[in-house]
C-alpha cells in the first residue's frame, strides 16, 4: 500500500544541522505553526497545547538563558564547554518554539469528569506529542529542520520571567527549527515481532 502521509513520516526526523538560511516570512511561519497546533487532536477538545514562537533575539536569548543556567549543573568546565556547543547548535537555528501545557484546563476537567480524573494529566501530555508531531511533520514538508529538546524544568523559571509566561503554562518542551545544513543519520528500526501483534 503507497501512502503520500507514510512517506511524509519518513522526511521528519531530528535534524540537528540547523541555519537561519528560510525564506519564510516570520509571520508567515507563526501561522503555519499555529495552525499546525490547532489542528492537531487533543482528549475532549480541550486544546490544553499553548506555544511561544521565539525569532531573533529572543530566540538567541532562550539558549544563552539556557547556557547560564546549566552551568551550575554540569561537573566540570570541559563538560560545560561541550553543552554550551551543543546549545549553540540550538541557537544557530533560525527559531524555537516553546510548547506548554495549560494547566488550569487540566484542573478544570478533572473537577469537571471526576470519572476520568486520573487520566487528564496524561491525556495532556499525548497532546503535547500530537501538537509536536504536527508541527514537525508539516516543517519537514516544507523542507524545514528541527528537533526536540527538554531543558525544563531547569530553565522554567527563567522562561516565565523572559517572556511574560502566565503562572498556569507549564513548560514541556522546546523545538528549535531552521533551514537543513547537513541531513540526520540512518535511522535503525528494532525487529517488527519485539514490537507488534497482530491478530488476525
Amino acid at each position: 500500500m503507497e501512502n503520500q502521509f507514510i512517506n511524509l513520516q519518513s522526511k521528519r526526523r531530528s535534524i540537528y544541522a540547523l541555519g537561519k538560511n528560510l525564506t519564510q516570512a516570520n509571520a508567515d511561519l507563526a501561522k503555519f505553526i499555529e495552525t499546525a497546533i490547532k489542528n492537531a487532536p487533543s482528549a475532549f477538545n480541550n486544546q490544553t497545547v499553548r506555544a511561544v514562537i521565539l525569532f531573533n533575539q529572543y530566540h538567541d536569548q532562550l539558549w544563552d538563558m539556557t547556557a547560564d543556567r546549566l552551568k551550575s549543573e554540569v561537573p566540570s568546565e570541559a563538560a560545560y564547554q561541550k553543552t554550551v556547543e551543543k546549545l549553540n547548535g540550538f541557537k544557530a537555528a533560525y527559531g524555537t518554539i516553546l510548547y506548554f501545557t495549560d494547566t488550569d484546563i487540566v484542573k478544570q476537567n478533572e473537577a469537571d469528569f471526576p470519572l476520568y480524573a486520573a487520566n487528564f494529566a496524561d491525556w495532556s501530555e499525548q497532546g503535547q506529542g500530537n501538537a509536536q508531531y504536527s508541527v514537525w511533520t508539516a516543517l519537514a514538508e516544507n523542507g524545514i529542520g528541527a528537533n526536540l529538546q527538554h531543558y525544563n524544568p531547569l530553565i522554567d523559571d527563567g522562561v516565565a520571567k523572559a517572556y511574560d509566561i502566565p503562572a498556569n503554562w507549564k513548560l514541556r518542551a522546546e523545538m528549535p527549527f531552521g533551514s537543513i545544513e547537513a541531513g540526520a543519520g540512518d535511522k535503525e528500526f528494532m525487529a517488527d515481532a519485539d514490537r507488534f501483534k497482530v491478530f488476525e
